[in-house]
Formats: C-alpha cells, structure tokens, sequence
C-alpha cells in the first residue's frame, strides 16, 4: 500500500478523519496489527463533505488496499477459490497432451506447461487460484525451432478449461 500518500481536497468529497481513520487501520493490518478483512474495507462508506478528500483519488486507492488485504489473506479465504476439491479437473488437466508442432512455429512447451502447473495448484489450494479469464488471456511464446506444442490444440484445450473453470 502507498504509505504517505497525499489525497487531493475538493469542495465536496469524502470526510477526510473517516478517511484517515480507515486508512490507518488497513495500514495496521498490512503491518501485523489486527486483522481487517477486504470485505470489512468494501461495507466502509464515507461522508460526503464540504473541502474533503478527491472521491475518486480515494476510490482508487482504497482498490488498491483491497487487492492488497486480498493478496495476503489465506489461501482459503481468497475469492475464487472452489469449496470442493475438484479432483475431476485436475486428472483432467494433467492427462492433457498436445502433438508437437513439427516443422512449424508452435507454444513453448515449458510456458504452456509451467502455465498448466499454476492451474492445478490454483485447484488444489495451494496458490492463487486461477481463472476462467486468466486462462483466456493466456499467452504463450512461440518457437519456430525446438520443443512446440501444436497452437490450435492448446488453443481448443484452454477453451474447454476455461469453461469447465466458469461451472465451478
């Protein structure tokens, strides 16, 4: 979080001690002081008051803070992560195999694998999980000589993951 920011005052915007305060407190937390949750950040409200701080500079970053309380909550209590161990999905994706490019310009095989590996431990807990989204944007480099996989293959197979991801 960026400590010592300076947030801009307007005429009308966001009562800066409420501001402060929840500031002060996020900053306990990241820093080992008792613990504050992303949800308890999300229900704050502000009142709105004469020479207060930039709403919008305040929005921002108090996101930031949120993704930040996120990051370092457990694993278990992240969002996105399934209740279920998905068992099914992962012998799915382990089992996956892809024919090699040949002659043609194909997927690095140690990023389409290494990314693969960050899927399953996604599932199994013990990363962040991954999602529908993340696997859409996915991008691989491409090697015209040397281990490939075929493009089209690994295109189709991510389609497929990703909405088995969206079903959960």
């Amino acid at each position: 979080m960026k400590t010592g920011v300076r947030l801009p005052v307007v005429l009308r915007g966001y009562d800066r001690g409420q501001v402060d305060a929840l500031l002060r407190r996020i900053s306990q937390a990241l820093n080992g002081g008792p613990p504050m949750s992303a949800d308890e950040v999300r229900a704050t409200r502000f009142d709105v008051v004469m020479r207060g701080y930039d709403p919008r500079s305040v929005d921002e970053l108090v996101s930031e803070c949120i993704r930040e309380l996120q990051a370092r909550a457990p694993i278990r209590e992240r969002p996105g992560r399934s209740r279920a161990q998905p068992a099914w999905l992962i012998n799915w994706i382990q089992n996956a195999r892809f024919s090699g490019a040949g002659i043609r310009s194909g997927y690095d095989v140690r990023d389409v694998d290494a990314f693969l590996d960050r899927v399953i431990a996604g599932l199994r807990g013990s990363a962040p999980p991954v999602t529908a989204r993340d696997v859409r944007e996915s991008a691989f480099r491409v090697v015209r000589l040397g281990p490939g996989y075929d493009e089209q293959e690994v295109d189709r197979f991510l389609l497929q993951l990703a909405s088995a991801l969206e079903r959960r």
